[in-house]
């Protein structure tokens, strides 16, 4: 602490140890709360004071005053005066040194006045004037001691085999009324305490125990009476328990509920915006295609016109000529006119190119507009009922109930949502690297297996085999085409590519096709159910409905299928170090499609990188 002079002084200094000394011998002692933090009842560390005037520690006000951060309030623990904004605190250096001092020199410090009885307190029977707490009652001395007045009772030998008790202010009630004596016996015909006298005079006779046995008795009824109550205080906590969790449940499904439903709408406002971005994509990517097809056919066209112009020009001049025999010379190069190699294949269209495009998403909009209308009522319904059928929440509530709804509804809308989709073709691949981006790992379903194919190399591989194999009877299996199916059904767009060898059936199917028989709609190509391309060693012809079409293009043991589900395009293409398209499908899918092989000797799905 510095003096008016700045000279450096200690407490004891300030003070002096003999003013110290007669602040004691005065009874002028300074109270430790006086030095303590209000927050922590310590003596302070680093104190500091803050606007109001209060001290406290500089960590116990500053970790107080974080946990305001939030509201940008601050308030004193005392007064509860606010600040704003926040104080800067600084160090009180007189009370530091004055809460070091007190620690180092130990200034008296008011004794408390724990050691004297109050009025809910038992007190010493031997204490004069003002009355400490007793410690110990005894059942003997019929009397109660504070910890200095007990002592003879641990000293002297007359008093060392009383029974020592905790303080009790009932010692009196330990007394025959009558006699004056202490009770020792219990009278179990009349059910009371009673005292050798007693005994002697209107208890003769009577079915008398010492107290002490009665108490053993009592106390093995009182042990009893306990463990029922412990029983039924463990059931009662039991069933409490049971309440709170399912409180817990029905909160926690509430708001698994709600953030569920959150999520959707972000998901739902997600989806739409992509769909949003993605029929924009495709329309200007198609836009473009169809313009550059337009001008490439213009370009053409032109050329053409220019071509026919000379072709013209030189008949004219011909038809000019006087000279007769120059004329029947010329006449067979320049008489004979090609037709047209453009303009004949030109197909008028009508000016409306995605109109329909317009209307569909329209209809998107109104379709989603009416299931959200019906969702939510659904939900709400849903929602009343799960809480009305539970009033007395007896039966836990089923929580997931609500989010079923919720995600139907949001799967329908979802759906109706990618229908543009089918409106657009999506570009195909042109090079067999852009197929590989959509390549599966197909594997064939072994129940579907006709009992002459052995299935190998983890169901991707059939050979035909001499004798049938030894498979389970399945409703899905072929019984009469050597046919296969996939084991899992394709949709949005799928590449797969197939070594074959003999004849063979490459097939996309719904899963419904007929399977029992040799019936000719059993086999893939020959019902309106499955789309198949036929391969031998001389020709390739495409197979639908029973129709064939042939196909040309080079041969190739490996044949490469590309699916675009959703856009409703099914090509196949001859794979060696090039891809050659061999025939395309435009075609709608209702159904999700299966991989389909039909094997004469063995058919292989390859696996690709």
């Amino acid at each position: 602490m510095l003096c008016r002079s700045g000279i450096k002084h200690s407490t004891k200094q300030i003070f002096g140890s003999e003013t110290q000394t007669v602040m004691a011998q005065k009874g002028v002692q300074l109270d430790q709360g006086t030095f303590s933090c209000p927050i922590c009842l310590d003596l302070l560390k680093d104190p500091v004071t803050v606007p109001c005037g209060h001290s406290y520690c500089l960590t116990c006000i500053e970790t107080r005053w974080n946990t305001e951060d939030e509201e940008k309030v601050y308030s004193c623990p005392q007064c509860r005066q606010t600040f704003t904004p926040r104080p800067v605190l600084g160090k009180n250096t007189m009370l530091a040194v004055l809460a070091e001092e007190m620690k180092k020199t130990e200034l008296p410090v008011a004794p408390a006045d724990h050691c004297y009885a109050g009025p809910e307190d038992v007190a010493c029977d031997v204490c004069t004037g003002r009355k400490r707490k007793a410690c110990k009652s005894c059942l003997q001395c019929l009397a109660s001691y504070c910890e200095e007045d007990l002592q003879p009772h641990f000293e002297a030998a007359p008093f060392k085999k009383h029974k020592l008790v905790e303080p009790s202010t009932k010692l009196q009630e330990n007394v025959c009324s009558r006699h004056d004596e202490v009770m020792k016996i219990f009278c179990r015909t009349d059910q009371q305490s009673i005292c050798y006298l007693c005994l002697m005079d209107e208890h003769k006779g009577h079915d008398t125990v010492t107290a002490a046995a009665q108490r053993i008795e009592r106390q093995r009824e009182l042990e009893g009476s306990r463990l029922n109550i412990q029983q039924r205080i463990q059931d009662s906590e039991k069933d409490v328990k049971l309440l709170q969790q399912e409180a817990e449940a029905i909160n926690g499904s509430a708001d698994k509920a709600v953030e569920y439903s959150e999520e959707m709408v972000t998901e739902m406002i997600r989806i739409m915006l992509k769909k949003g971005s993605d029929v924009k994509r495709q329309i200007r990517s198609q836009q473009e295609t169809e313009v550059s097809r337009v001008k490439e056919l213009q370009e053409k066209l032109e050329q053409e016109i220019t071509d026919l112009k000379r072709r013209d020009a030189e008949l004219q001049k011909l038809a000019h000529t006087e000279d007769h025999n120059q004329f029947l010379q010329d006449y067979p190069s320049l008489s004979g006119l090609s037709g047209s190699t453009h303009s004949s294949r030109i197909k008028t269209r009508p000016l409306r190119y995605f109109e329909d495009v317009t209307a569909a998403v329209s209809g998107v909009r109104d379709i989603l507009q009416d299931v959200l209308r019906e969702g939510w009522t659904n939900i709400s319904q849903t929602g009343t009922d799960v809480l009305l059928s539970n009033p007395e929440l007896k039966q836990e509530p089923e929580p997931k109930t609500i989010e079923k709804v919720q995600r139907e509804k949001w799967q329908r809308i979802s759906q109706t949502a990618t229908e543009v989709d089918n409106l657009l073709s999506r570009p195909e691949p042109t090079t067999r690297a852009g197929f590989l981006k959509y390549s599966r790992l197909i594997t064939l379903d072994p129940n579907t297996a006709h009992t002459m194919l052995l299935l190998s190399d983890g169901n991707r591989k059939a050979t035909v085999m001499d004798q049938h194999e030894s498979y389970s009877s399945h409703p899905d299996r072929f019984t009469g085409w050597w046919q296969v199916l996939s084991k899992g059904s394709l949709t949005g767009r799928s590449y797969w590519e197939v070594d074959w060898s003999g004849r063979i059936f490459i097939a996309v199917t719904y899963k419904n096709i007929s399977r029992a028989g040799s019936a000719i709609e059993c086999g893939f190509g020959h019902n309106d159910k499955s789309w198949a391309l036929y391969c031998d060693n001389n020709s390739y012809n495409f197979w639908y409905n029973n129709v064939r079409t042939p196909v040309s293009g080079p041969w190739s043991s490996r044949v490469g299928v590309y699916l675009d589900h959703r856009a409703g395009i099914l090509s196949f293409y001859s794979v060696s170090e090039t891809m050659t398209l061999l025939h395309r499908v435009q075609a709608t899918f209702a159904q999700p499609l299966h991989a389909g092989l039909y094997v004469t000797d063995k058919a292989e799905l390859c696996k690709l990188k």
